[in-house]
């Protein structure tokens, strides 16, 4: 029996494992078998009834996991897929990235973080670990409107809609950017100057300056970062041509 809360999708039940079971297995079959694999296909291989890899196939594609290509027959994996992907594989980083990291840090009192994206996602690579002012990584994923790092990749694929639905933006603090127009309004301003900063906003004593690591091709992979005591942000600020070209010299070894 499904449960469903008022103003809810359904929701599959504990006593429906056979159900999951059966569409991780259809899942793990396009991925194995490739684009273009059909039901029929996959009924076969997997010997679960045909109405039934439909019927599950049909609930894959509503959410994402698998898509249906309107130009030629059957199926492939979907952005969801690609999206749990991403986040599963951490960037690897090499000596070379190391020793650039290690240099900024002797050269300024500030926090040094290295962080790289998903399509939705901050990941932490190297934040400092002497820095008093960083934040979890599931901490920045929850408030990515707060962040510089978080508001870099909100202002790139202008995701603001489908981040915060149903709910708005929390509000963590009498600086956090919490309405929606204003938040807009703001990563535009991000997105033109080419840089992201927070003062306040995520927590009321940090401050936080961000620019963006880009790959040949110009797609957002990185975000390098500055942090300290919000007192200090005008002198973290001073630091933003030398972050960018950091930035630049990164760029190559993490694309």
């Amino acid at each position: 029996m499904n449960v469903q809360t008022a103003g809810s999708a359904p929701v599959i039940s504990g006593r429906q494992p056979r159900a999951i079971q059966n569409a991780l297995r259809i899942l793990t079959e396009v991925a194995r078998a490739g684009e273009g694999v059909t039901a029929r296909d996959i009924a076969v291989t997997l010997a679960i009834p045909p109405a039934t890899v439909y019927r599950l196939l049909t609930l894959l594609i509503d959410d994402g996991f698998v898509l249906r290509r309107p130009d030629r027959p059957g199926f492939a994996l979907g952005h969801k897929v690609a999206a749990l992907a991403n986040t599963a594989v951490r960037p690897t980083l090499f000596t070379a990235a190391r020793d650039l990291l290690t240099e900024l840090r002797k050269e300024t009192p500030f926090g040094v973080h290295l962080y790289s994206y998903t399509a939705t996602a901050v990941r932490q690579v190297d934040p400092d670990p002497e820095c008093q002012y960083r934040s979890e990584e599931n901490y920045l994923n929850q408030h990515l409107h707060a962040s510089a790092v978080g508001k870099l990749i909100l202002a790139e694929h202008d995701v603001l809609d489908s981040t915060f639905q149903p709910r708005g933006p929390q509000q963590l603090t009498a600086r956090t950017i919490h309405v929606r127009s204003e938040l807009r309004r703001h990563l535009n301003l991000v997105r033109d100057q080419g840089y992201a900063t927070q003062v306040g906003e995520l927590r009321n004593n940090s401050a936080c300056l961000s620019v963006p690591i880009r790959s040949t091709t110009g797609t957002l992979v990185a975000g390098l970062a500055l942090s300290g005591h919000i007192d200090h942000f005008h002198l973290i600020f001073r630091h933003l041509d030398a972050l960018q070209q950091q930035a630049a010299q990164l760029a190559p070894l993490l694309s």
